[in-house]
């Protein structure tokens, strides 16, 4: 069924990774694209076109064409996929000219969007195109035994959602999904900075600020930081301090609506399961998990043990590359 070239596909919001099963993780880009508003070609994508947000003339637009972990912009994203098919083959010596797909889909996502995905990736010249659930693909990705009868519960915090599954005999069992992620964090920051010190800040910054400075409702030694932006009052460069504190503060409405979501899946268990999550807790993948005290946090709020993934940013296109050897069987579930 998988002759030829196969590769795993993590369509994210923040980041698009290609994974081989020769070679591992072959390519980790942003999800972003810079285009020429009046020929719309390609111009650069990558961390060539983050490098450019904020900074560019009018003829350049620089977007992102995933949003909420789907397609906003179908034929950006198919361009975006070709330049990557092309920078693959170039780069790696593999030679990936009609590649056999499987890609992850948010498991919240619609007919509609699915269809969608599975067109932008046919559209950039893959042979065939198979679907995973992102959180299927981020507990194979973790190591976890996913086709045993055992709860596997895992939280994936991506840049567009949150997906929290429970996976038992390689199916989700139950899932949530909510599309509060590291852009809504990175959003609840140039909220704060506008509206505490009325001083406007871009993506990357705030983006810097999380990485830094970003901390979940734990307590922790504060932190300070030096961020320029343009004062909204006088127009004009402005430095000014920020510190761990009232970052937490900042980021606490995105991260308890991310707990909910936890605890009603976990609610929504089967009791025959529930005994194996108290055993053997819960495991958070994506980037979200890197916050500063999440593991810490989310122990103490919900009361299993909580691990991060070995690989929590390459968890869901490992899984998805490591999947093809479950496919069958999980379509067979699937099927029932």
């Amino acid at each position: 069924m998988f002759a030829g070239s196969e590769i795993g596909i993590d369509l994210g919001t923040a980041n698009i990774l290609v994974y081989s099963r020769k070679e591992g993780v072959i390519l980790d880009e942003p999800s972003v694209v810079a285009i020429d508003n009046q020929t719309q070609q390609v111009l650069a994508f990558g961390h060539e076109a983050k490098e450019m947000i904020g900074k560019t003339p009018e003829k350049i637009t620089v977007i992102r064409p995933l949003k909420d972990g789907v397609i906003a912009d179908f034929n950006m994203t198919t361009e975006m996929l070709k330049q990557i098919m092309k920078k693959i083959n170039k780069q790696s010596g593999l030679s990936i000219r009609k590649p056999n797909v499987i890609v992850c889909t948010p498991s919240g996502a619609t007919s509609v969007e699915r269809r969608a995905i599975e067109d932008v990736v046919r559209n950039s010249g893959a042979k065939s195109v198979h679907l995973i659930e992102e959180p299927v693909a981020a507990a194979i990705g973790a190591d976890l035994p996913v086709d045993e009868p055992v709860a596997n519960v895992v939280v994936d915090i991506g840049g567009g959602t949150t997906e929290v599954a429970i996976i038992s005999l390689g199916g989700v069992v139950t899932c949530n999904t909510i599309r509060i992620g590291g852009d809504k964090m990175d959003d609840d920051i140039i909220q704060h900075v506008r509206k505490t010190y009325n001083l406007l800040i871009g993506e990357r910054t705030a983006e810097r600020i999380k990485i830094e400075i970003g901390y979940c409702p734990i307590e922790h030694d504060e932190k300070t930081i030096e961020v320029r932006g343009r004062d909204l009052v006088t127009g004009l460069p402005k430095t000014i301090t920020l510190n761990s504190k009232e970052i937490q503060t900042s980021l606490q409405d995105s991260l308890l609506q991310i707990l909910e979501t936890v605890r009603a899946t976990l609610e929504d268990t089967p009791a025959e399961l529930s005994g194996d999550i108290v055993d053997r807790g819960v495991v958070l993948t994506g980037g979200g998990s890197l916050l500063h005290g999440m593991q810490e946090w989310l122990s103490n709020e919900i009361i299993v043990p909580v691990h991060i993934a070995a690989n929590p940013l390459q968890a869901v296109v490992t899984g998805a590359g490591r999947s093809l050897q479950f496919i069958n069987k999980m379509k067979a579930v699937a099927a029932k």
